[in-house]
C-alpha cells in the first residue's frame, strides 16, 4: 500500500470517527459550543435562556472596575418575576470552600491539625468507615479520604430531605473507595464529618465561627446557613426539568447573592479573608461549583484577566446535559470578557 493511500484511509477513518461521535453528543451542546461568541455578556445570558434555562444571574468584577450584574429569564416562573441579581440563590458544594477556609483558620490557631485523623476526632466512627484511622484532615478536605459519598447511596434519594437529617447513615459501614491518600473522589461526606469534627472542636456550631471570622470580615451580609433564616420571597425559585413544582422551600444550607459569593471568592485568591500565615496552609480549591436539585453555581476566579465570575442557574436535570451547558455558557462568558481586555 503505497504512503498516499495510507493518509487516505487513515483521513476517512477519521472523518468517519468524527462524525460518529458527533452523532452521540447532545446537538444543544454542540449548538451552544458553535454558535458565534456574542459581544456583551448580557447577550450570552439573553442566549443561555434561549437554550432552555428557567432564569439566570451572572456577576462579573474585574479589577479596577464596578461589579456588573446580568440576568435572564425568571426569579419566580409561575408569577413571572423576572430574575433579580439581588435574589438568594442556594450555593450547595460552593459552601465547601467557606468550611475549608474556616478549618484553615482552626489549624493555624492549633485548634485543630490536618495530619490527625478522623479517628482521632471522631473516635465513635471507628469500624463504622473503614479506615478511619488512617484518613487525616488533609485528605478529607482534598477528597482523598476514600469515604463513600453519602449522596451516591441509592437510599439516599428515596426521601432526601428527610435523610439529610441523618444523611452521615449513608456513608456508615460501606467499603472505602480506595485506601487512604491512594486516589480521588469527590465526596459529600468528607465535608459533612469537618463540619461535625469543628463542632466538636469548638463546642458550638461551625456556622457561628465561618459568620465570625468570614461573613463579618468582608462585610458579606446576604449570606445565610439555612433556608429558615430567610424571606422566602427573597429566594430564587429552582426548578427541576419535567417537573412543575418550585423546589424553593427544600433546605439545602447555605444561600447567598451573587455579590456576596464574588467577593468571597475575590477574597480567597487574593489572600484577603486570611491572616498571617493561613494562606500558606490552605490545602483546598479556589473555584469551585456547586449542585443541588433547582440550582447550578458556579464560581471562578481568571487571574489572567484579574476578574471573578459568578453565574447562577435555577434549572437542572441530573440526567440531563444542563450541567455541561452551564460549563460551556460561563467559559463563553469569560471569554467575552477576555476579549475585551
Amino acid at each position: 500500500m503505497t504512503k498516499k493511500k495510507k493518509i487516505l484511509i487513515f483521513r476517512i477513518l477519521l472523518l468517519g470517527g468524527t462524525a460518529i461521535s458527533m452523532f452521540f453528543v447532545p446537538w444543544i451542546l454542540v449548538k451552544a459550543w458553535i454558535l458565534p461568541l456574542p459581544d456583551t455578556v448580557q447577550e450570552q445570558v439573553d442566549e443561555a435562556i434561549g437554550h432552555g434555562f428557567d432564569g439566570m444571574i451572572v456577576y462579573v468584577n474585574e479589577a479596577g472596575k464596578p461589579p456588573a450584574f446580568y440576568t435572564g429569564g425568571w426569579k419566580d416562573r409561575e408569577k413571572k418575576i423576572p430574575a433579580d441579581p439581588k435574589s438568594l440563590f442556594k450555593i450547595a458544594s460552593i459552601s465547601k470552600l467557606y468550611t475549608a477556609v474556616a478549618a484553615t483558620k482552626l489549624a493555624k490557631a492549633e485548634c485543630l491539625s490536618f495530619d490527625r485523623t478522623l479517628a482521632d476526632y471522631l473516635p465513635e466512627l471507628i469500624g463504622r468507615i473503614e479506615n478511619a484511622e488512617g484518613i487525616t484532615l488533609r485528605m478529607m478536605i482534598q477528597h482523598r479520604s476514600g469515604i463513600p459519598n453519602f449522596t451516591d447511596n441509592p437510599a439516599y434519594w428515596e426521601n432526601e430531605q428527610v435523610n439529610g437529617k441523618n444523611a452521615l447513615d449513608f456513608a456508615l459501614d460501606q467499603p472505602a473507595s480506595f485506601k487512604p491518600d491512594e486516589g480521588y473522589e469527590y465526596s459529600n461526606t468528607n465535608y459533612l464529618l469537618l463540619r461535625r469534627i469543628m463542632d466538636v472542636i469548638l463546642g458550638y456550631s461551625h456556622n457561628q465561627y465561618i459568620k465570625e471570622k468570614i461573613l463579618i470580615p468582608l462585610e458579606l451580609k446576604n449570606t445565610f446557613f439555612s433556608i429558615t433564616e430567610v424571606d422566602l420571597d427573597d429566594v430564587m425559585s429552582g426548578y427541576y426539568v419535567g417537573y412543575e413544582e418550585d423546589f424553593k422551600a427544600r433546605e439545602y444550607g447555605m444561600l447567598a447573592s451573587a455579590e456576596d459569593v464574588g467577593i468571597f471568592l475575590r477574597a480567597i485568591n487574593d489572600g484577603s479573608v486570611f491572616e498571617e500565615g493561613e494562606k500558606q496552609i490552605y490545602p483546598y480549591e479556589y473555584n469551585h461549583g456547586g449542585l443541588v436539585v433547582g440550582y447550578q453555581s458556579l464560581a471562578e476566579y481568571h487571574k489572567d484577566i484579574d476578574a471573578v465570575v459568578v453565574q447562577f442557574i435555577n434549572t437542572t436535570d441530573f440526567n440531563g446535559y444542563e450541567w455541561n451547558l452551564s460549563e460551556i455558557t460561563i467559559n463563553r462568558i469569560v471569554k467575552i470578557i477576555r476579549k475585551k481586555n
